[in-house]
């Protein structure tokens, strides 16, 4: 301190400290101290010798002996310690078996670091896979750090494999399993259980967000027990921590905002800090002592699938609804807000119209990111510009779903739970002032006939990049509507037509697929290559690809093929996706 800050300390006065408050007129501060606690004094002794060791280490210049001098210092304090003990100094007794272990402190000269013990004649050598390497999560297991998902640091999802193949005991406190997160690390605790490792898990029913797929596998590995709470009432778990228990006392902890997902262990902004036991013991031992606690509770019911798997699925489905239904009740006593990005094409649209007066528009954007949420929007926002008639719109899409959808999507931000007529499949609306109509229905109807071509203000049409296609021209040539909405995206088709005519040239807003990746808006593609034996040595090379009849003579005709084939691709389903498929292997071999 070589100025005086105020503010909290909590921290040794030593003799820089006590010049600098000694400067200092003693009448003008208010200084609070408090005597060295002797049951704490060892602890924080310790540690205010070790950042000063750090630092005077540091004073020793770099060079070919530097570890050296660094290891002789060491061992010089070592020593004095053991002279002290010998001489009796400090209150120090003169005990034979506490010299010995002091001076067996003093570090080898040539200064190794013990990284691992294997066991050559155990049957499953522990961190050992067939490779023969030995596994070490790649941060420190003796020092505590940080994990904030940068891309200059490991990810969280490479660190938990490793340390699940490590341990020799495994403990998992998280508020919901998702099987997207289980199934990155279920081939290591598979590993890992399989050698002797015991794991243990403690979760919760709360919102339904667990997967009862992920669970199901968490049962069926050995050596494992899972507790879960089904009172969402009054136990809402909300910790996320995994402890990797070492025997060797190099155990780890991480705590913070990771739940067993995909998104929160690979791309999600998550905190999770790394705690060592031989950095921070004490916090370790509450760590363990608190989780017996919690696995003793109760609340914490053992799960076994023979006898709770359908108490599980049922207090998964009732808090999924019961979650749901609160949203939607949300949506019609709150105003719906849009998204940051989705804010920012909605400002482009009205500068579009008021700066450029170019009210026909197309808006690129990529699945996922709420084309119609924006539409919806838009809409709200034009018919609040000008308030002094009910405006009527024209939603156009050629699918009865994105119909449904829609219609829901609109009625929600308008919070109007009677806006809107649908025409498709035969539904006739009741009015056509508000309509959602597919464009087969459009054209069956034939509504140029019963409408004049002013009569829509604001025409919404969806999956624009369809526009280009006969069924769709006399509705954009009839109307002449205030507002034109396209959306889409994708507006390149395969057939090299343009459908950016219709918008003089120009995309009003855009946002791509692999900017939405990039702005962590959408999830990241994740390709699972599945293996099969087929040999295809025999198939004709045609045109710089496999003659497409062969392939289908070999992989459809050929049964004992086909019933392989579909075998792996069910195998890996299984492994990679939500959801039983074994049901559906009839259904694949008739397809």
């Amino acid at each position: 301190m070589s100025k005086i800050i105020y503010g909290l300390y909590e921290q040794i006065i030593n003799g820089i400290i006590n010049e600098n408050l000694n400067k200092v007129d003693q009448q003008l501060i208010i200084k609070d101290t408090q005597p060295l606690d002797s049951a704490e004094s060892s602890k924080i002794l310790a540690e205010y010798l070790t950042k000063i060791l750090r630092e005077i280490f540091e004073y020793i210049e770099d060079g070919v002996s530097v570890v050296r001098d660094r290891v002789n210092l060491c061992n010089g304090i070592l020593q004095y310690i053991a002279e002290c003990i010998q001489k009796g100094s400090f209150s120090f007794k003169k005990d034979q078996d506490t010299l010995k272990r002091v001076e067996s402190f003093l570090i080898s000269q040539d200064a190794q670091i013990l990284l691992a013990l294997v066991d050559k004649k155990a049957s499953k050598a522990k961190a050992l896979p067939a490779a023969e390497k030995i596994v070490r999560p790649e941060t420190s297991i003796s020092e505590n750090s940080l994990f904030t998902g940068a891309v200059h640091e490991p990810s969280m999802i490479s660190e938990l494999k490793k340390e699940i193949l490590s341990s020799d005991r495994i403990d998992f406190l998280v508020s919901f399993i998702k099987w997207s997160g289980l199934r990155l690390i279920i081939n290591e605790l598979t590993k890992f259980t399989m050698g002797g490792g015991k794991l243990r898990v403690i979760t919760t029913s709360y919102l339904g967000a667990t997967d009862f797929k992920a669970v199901e596998q968490l049962s069926k590995l050995t050596n494992t027990e899972i507790h879960i709470s089904y009172d969402t009432e009054r136990t809402r778990l909300h910790a996320k921590t995994y402890v990797f228990w070492r025997d060797t006392g190099f155990s780890t902890v991480y705590i913070g905002s990771s739940n067993i997902s995909e998104s929160a262990m690979t791309s999600g902004l998550e905190w999770n800090i790394k705690l060592s036991q031989y950095d921070s013991g004490d916090i370790l031992e509450k760590i363990r002592a608190t989780f017996e606690g919690y696995w003793n509770n109760l609340e914490f019911t053992p799960f076994i699938a023979a006898l709770d798997s359908e108490r599980l699925r049922k207090a998964l489905r009732s808090e999924r609804r019961s979650s749901q239904d609160e949203v939607n009740d949300l949506a019609f006593h709150f105003d719906l807000k849009p998204y940051y990005y989705q804010q920012e094409i909605l400002d482009r649209l009205k500068a579009e119209r008021e700066v450029h007066h170019s009210f026909k528009n197309l808006v690129v954007a990529a699945t996922g990111t709420g084309k119609t949420v924006i539409a919806a929007f838009d809409y709200r926002d034009f018919c609040r510009a000008n308030p002094k008639r009910t405006y009527k719109l024209l939603f156009v899409a050629h699918r009865k779903e994105i119909l449904s959808q829609s219609l829901a999507c609109f009625r929600g931000i308008l919070k109007d739970l009677n806006f809107g007529s649908m025409m498709v499949g035969g539904v006739k609306p009741d009015s056509f002032d508000h309509l959602f109509v597919s464009i087969q229905s459009f054209n069956s109807m034939d509504l140029t006939a019963v409408t004049s071509p002013d009569f829509c203000d604001y025409i919404v049409i969806d999956e624009f990049h369809h526009a280009a296609a006969p069924s769709y021209q006399e509705l954009l040539e009839y109307y002449k509507p205030k507002v034109l909405l396209g959306l889409t995206a994708t507006p390149e088709r395969a057939d090299g037509r343009s459908i950016y005519s219709y918008f003089e040239g120009r995309v009003a807003a855009e946002i791509r697929l692999w900017e939405a990746i990039e702005r962590k808006l959408l999830s990241p593609f994740h390709y699972f290559g599945v293996t099969d034996n087929v040999d295809l040595s025999q198939v004709q090379w045609v045109a710089g690809k496999y003659d497409e009849r062969e392939l289908e003579n070999l992989y459809v005709f050929e049964k004992a093929i086909a019933e392989k084939r579909v075998g792996y691709t069910i195998d890996a389903m299984e492994r990679y996706c939500l959801g039983s498929f074994r049901n559906y292997r009839n259904w694949f071999l008739l397809k």
